[in-house]
Order: C-alpha cells, then sequence, then structure tokens
C-alpha cells in the first residue's frame, strides 16, 4: 500500500490547515489511519488515529479540542483537519495505516511526510 500525504504548509499561530492522506494500492478498509509528527531534533510522536470504520478516534493530549481526524472509506482517504494552530505543532506530519491502536510497532504503512510551520 501507498500512502500520499499532502496539505501541509505556512500559516499564523491561531490558523488552521488541513492534511489530506489517500492510500492506494490495496483495500485500507479494515485498518486504522492516523497521523505521526516530527519536531526537529526530536522523536516522531503519534497525534491521532482512527479506526476502520471511523466510530472511534484517539488524541494525543496536547491536540484534543483542536484537531479532528476524519475518513472517506469510499476514496481511501484520511483527513487532518488542525484548528488553532501553535508554534509547538511545527513537524513533518507522517500518515500511516496498520492496525488499532497503530502504536508505531503496528504500522504497516508510512506517508512520505509534509511540513506544517507555524509562525508566531
Amino acid at each position: 500500500v501507498q500512502l500520499q500525504a499532502s496539505g501541509g504548509g505556512l500559516v499564523q499561530a491561531g490558523g488552521s490547515l488541513t492534511l489530506s492522506c489517500a492510500a492506494s494500492g490495496r483495500t485500507v478498509s479494515r485498518y486504522a489511519m492516523g497521523w505521526f509528527r516530527q519536531a526537529p531534533g526530536k522523536e516522531r510522536e503519534f497525534v491521532t488515529v482512527i479506526n476502520w470504520s471511523g466510530g472511534s478516534t484517539y488524541y494525543k493530549d496536547s491536540v484534543k479540542d483542536r484537531f479532528t481526524i476524519s475518513r472517506d472509506s469510499a476514496k481511501n482517504t484520511v483527513y487532518l483537519q488542525m484548528n488553532s494552530l501553535k508554534p509547538e505543532d511545527t513537524a513533518v506530519y507522517y500518515c500511516a495505516l496498520g492496525m488499532w491502536p497503530l502504536r508505531p510497532i503496528n504500522v504497516d504503512a508510512w506517508g512520505q511526510g509534509t511540513q506544517v510551520t507555524v509562525s508566531s
């Protein structure tokens, strides 16, 4: 399976961005999909995950109430709506696919990463 992420960019603090991740190559409807991020000099960290049906989600504490993950199974695509962005959200964002709850050990495929930069 291949994951193609898009939607990153430069935004001022308090602004919004929407990331997309399209999966191709095989049926992904039974897999969890989610997002990780990696800031300069830091390890890659979990951000959010959505299960195969879209009925369950989980977020890193620092993004709760600001980020929303959703998926369109017909399009094999997952979205990350990011609101009220903060400079500390600056990172390369990676989409991922695998088994719930999508810990790194459960990830079967990674996207190529998309840069999100939040200026203060």
